[in-house]
């Protein structure tokens, strides 16, 4: 009040002297007789800095004015940041040197210059500010910026002010000599000692608030206590930042100035509404007792958790009168509908208690917040104060209290229900428990007889059905295990033989004509198509079967120019289109015949004979015989890596051996070099017995 007061005489003799004085540019003072203060608005000439872009040395040039309406005693909403620069000249008449103290207020970021001589740079003295100053608790000296002009001598100050808050502290120019500044220093002094204890009495009584409910949690996991305690959080912090905004106060958050703004606006969002609306959810439980005013807290919440993040983002982008904006149509949009509730909430009081508590908290707040509003509305104007409302008044602080301590007691009245509730529980389980441990007991003596007799058969069928299970699995183990390499070799089937027909498609075409091409490159899709279905099949009949081999030699006659013969011969005993063979066995040893069997210099013509025989009502016998080389001289003659040898007829011989593992089907595969039988004769004969299924 002291600070005010002061202030408030200063502004009235500063108008007076006003209306009797003009503007000048320079101040012109005996230093050695001077008043104690000096009103410096007439001498002060101001320059706006809208871009924040102008330099000390652009300032000289600069072209400053007289604008009172810059100037103002108490804090004032101005809507925006103010980034300006003062000058002012000083001439020491007097025979001494000046031992004088500027002071503008407290501001976010002031530096101080000086110029020596005309014409010369501005050599900064100093800086500070509310978002600069790293000192420590006493802050008085970092803002009263030094006049020092020697007698006889002129010099020119600059003050760069940059504020960037929507509502700027007190600035008012004033020269103080020694005395009078020491003075000023104490008054100011004692008044935020005040404010300062204050707000440490007030964080003091909400760490134990804080702390009650962190211990209650631990004890009693309830989501209740969590929401008070991050409320109380909110709370410490918020009020602890209005501790780092004054000039003469610990500094706590020193490192992280910024901070005051973030959690100014954005803390009264998140403590009033958000934990408030939370913490009377789940502390009502609501979603069992009032469905529907679940849903509309729920809502709320969502909603104001919302404009959070739009306050936060639009204070990043320093455009700091939204936030304040939002609040207050936030402010006067939900009076009436918490007054609504509260009178809801008054109604079923009666059959929930802790109802009585939510309601006596809330109200004590929603009253002090209310009446805080309306007694800074008259000097603060409407804006100011919403934005005003939760500084350390004694009724906010009255108001918070209060509704921390309703809000503590119904936590502890709602864990004596809980107590009772569950002592309650207990007893009734311990009557439940001694009537089964009497029931069990007899059962007991009834069920061990049986269980004897029942034990020993169980054990045996248990023992019976994990021995199955084992084989069952081992069955199946296998017979997954040889489909899989079934499917691996038929891989390689296919790609081997689709790559030597390739070669004789690409052959025939460079030496053939279109007519002969186009027939070629038919039976070769047919034989591609059924090379395709037979690979996704076990077995396929002997009609099919047959079918396929004619197809595929008549492309390799074709290819051969002629200079091959083949002869399939089927038993007419055989029901080709009912008796089944593997699928893709045979043709790979018919392949090799074909391979070998033309390259016999003995015999101009290769011939081939493929047979179908019925040897036993459940027995097939395949023979393959050509009049090629034979295996033996083969081998001598071959150059082909050791690897590649007769890799399709290995494959047919581990895919036989793969359906015998399988289907125990028991196929056999004889090669026979006729030089073996006769040294006269030469070629090959592959033996295939299939049996039945």
């Amino acid at each position: 009040m002291i600070r005010i007061y002061l202030l408030f005489l200063l502004f009235c003799y500063s108008i007076n002297a006003s209306a009797h004085t003009s503007a000048r540019d320079t101040l012109v003072a005996d230093f050695d007789h001077l008043s104690s203060t000096v009103d410096l608005r007439p001498y002060v000439m101001s320059l706006e800095d809208k871009g924040g872009l102008l330099t000390p040395q652009q300032i000289i040039s600069a072209s400053f004015n007289h604008n009172y309406h810059l100037f103002h005693v108490e804090k004032k909403h101005i809507g925006k940041g103010n980034n300006c620069w003062l000058k002012l000249h000083v001439k020491n008449a007097g025979s001494q040197d000046s031992a004088l103290t500027l002071f503008t207020g407290w501001h976010d970021d002031m530096s101080w210059y000086v110029q020596d001589t005309t014409g010369s740079r501005p050599r900064l003295l100093m800086q500070t500010g509310l978002m600069k100053d790293r000192g420590d608790v006493v802050r008085w000296e970092h803002y009263g910026f030094n006049v020092i002009v020697p007698p006889g001598h002129t010099r020119t100050f600059f003050l760069h002010i940059n504020n960037k808050y929507y509502n700027e502290n007190g600035l008012m120019p004033v020269l103080f000599d020694a005395l009078q500044y020491s003075q000023f220093r104490t008054n100011q002094l004692e008044y935020f000692r005040g404010e300062s204890i204050l707000i440490h009495v007030l964080l003091g009584m909400l760490l134990v608030c804080l702390a009650i409910a962190v211990i209650n949690y631990i004890q009693l996991p309830d989501k209740s206590y969590m929401y008070f305690a991050a409320y109380m959080l909110g709370l410490i912090l918020f009020f602890t930042l209005r501790l780092e905004s004054q000039p003469y106060q610990l500094s706590v958050f020193y490192r992280w100035p910024m901070l005051k703004y973030y959690w100014d606006v954005p803390a009264l969002l998140f403590c009033f509404y958000l934990m408030y609306l939370a913490f009377g959810n789940t502390f009502l439980n609501l979603q069992e007792r009032y469905p529907f005013m679940e849903k509309l807290f729920t809502s709320v919440a969502a909603i104001i958790g919302g404009i959070i993040i739009i306050c936060f983002y639009c204070i990043a982008q320093e455009q700091y009168q939204v936030p304040v904006m939002i609040y207050s149509y936030v402010y006067i949009s939900t009076l009436l509908p918490l007054l609504v509730v509260f009178i809801a909430l008054a109604k079923r009081s009666r059959h929930h208690p802790l109802v009585r508590f939510f309601l006596f908290g809330s109200l004590c707040f929603y009253m002090a917040s209310f009446g805080s509003f309306l007694m800074l509305i008259r000097p603060l104007g409407l804006i100011n104060a919403l934005g005003e409302m939760s500084a350390p008044s004694l009724l906010i602080v009255a108001g918070v209290l209060l509704q921390s301590m309703f809000f503590l007691a119904g936590l502890s009245y709602r864990n004596k229900l809980v107590h009772h509730e569950r002592t309650r529980t207990q007893e009734l389980l311990i009557k439940q428990l001694n009537k089964n441990k009497e029931l069990q007991h007899k059962l007991n003596e009834q069920l061990e007889e049986l269980v004897k007799e029942q034990t020993t058969e169980i054990l045996r069928k248990k023992q019976e059905l994990e021995e199955q299970r084992k084989m069952h699995l081992e069955t199946e183990y296998d017979k997954k295990l040889t489909e899989i390499e079934l499917k691996a070799i038929r891989a390689q089937i296919n790609p081997h033989f689709i790559f030597n027909c390739l070669n004789s498609i690409q052959l025939f075409v460079m030496q053939r004509d279109f007519e002969y091409a186009q027939k070629y490159l038919s039976d070769f899709s047919y034989l591609i198509r059924k090379t395709l279905d037979f690979s996704r099949r076990n077995f396929i009949s002997l009609a099919d079967e047959i079918a396929y081999l004619n197809t595929y030699l008549g492309l390799e006659k074709m290819r051969f120019e002629h200079k091959m013969e083949y002869e399939i011969i089927v038993d007419p005993a055989i029901a080709t289109s009912e008796l089944e063979v593997p699928a893709m066995l045979l043709q790979p040893y018919v392949e090799n015949a074909v391979k070998y069997g033309m390259t016999n210099s003995n015999y101009p013509i290769g011939k081939l004979l493929i047979q179908f025989n019925q040897t036993d009502p459940d027995m097939l016998e395949c023979l393959i015989e050509d009049n090629g080389i034979g295996i033996i001289r083969s081998k001598t003659l071959r150059t082909l890596p050791k690897h590649h040898q007769s890799s399709g007829m290995e494959i047919s011989f581990n895919r036989a051996e793969l359906l015998n593992k399988m289907y125990n089907t028991g196929i056999h595969i004889d090669v026979i070099d006729k030089s073996e039988i006769n040294n006269t004769e030469s070629g090959t004969i592959v033996r295939i017995l299939i049996p039945q299924l």
